[in-house]
């Protein structure tokens, strides 16, 4: 059985083939529509309709690369807790703008709770966070507080493993 936040449970007339086209096509979001077809039971064409229909609702928001960043020289994961001065519109929509321009920041979420966001770096080593850390982080604009964790390994990444 599928968990409470699976796909079929958040849109509305999605069937047990759509859902499990999405759960395919986000493992393997490269393959034809043959070889989706064949992971769930269509032809090759309703294969092609369904995914077209999820696209046209919003389902599937686009397809992307997974890069290895090991293999790019990016070997340590970042975990940082960011603390800003306070909430308001003006703040966070600042925040958000400068961090666009980090490159190394893989993702970036606003939280509940004791901090305000929540990002995640991919680095090549602690000398590579510094420099982020001196250079970009601490210099954008609302931030009072940094609060740094290292993975020690990755176990699971973006749904895969």
């Amino acid at each position: 059985m599928d968990p409470p936040d699976a796909p079929d449970a958040l849109i509305p007339g999605l069937d047990e083939l759509d859902a499990a086209i999405l759960r395919y096509l986000q493992r393997h979001g490269r393959a034809t529509n043959y070889e989706v077809g064949e992971a769930v039971g269509l032809s090759a064409s309703a294969a092609s309709r369904r995914i077209q229909a999820l696209e046209s609702a919003g389902a599937i928001r686009g397809y992307r690369a997974v890069l290895n960043d090991r293999l790019l020289g990016k070997h340590m994961t970042v975990y940082i807790r960011v603390t800003l001065e306070r909430q308001s519109a003006a703040v966070l929509s600042a925040f958000e703008s400068a961090l666009r321009h980090c490159h190394d920041i893989v993702s970036c979420h606003l939280m509940a709770g004791q901090y305000d966001y929540m990002l995640v770096a991919r680095v090549s080593g602690i000398d590579d966070y510094g420099r982020l850390h001196q250079t970009e982080l601490s210099r954008l604009p609302g931030v009072i507080r940094l609060e740094t964790s290292f993975a020690l390994r990755d176990v699971l990444e973006g749904g895969t493993g």
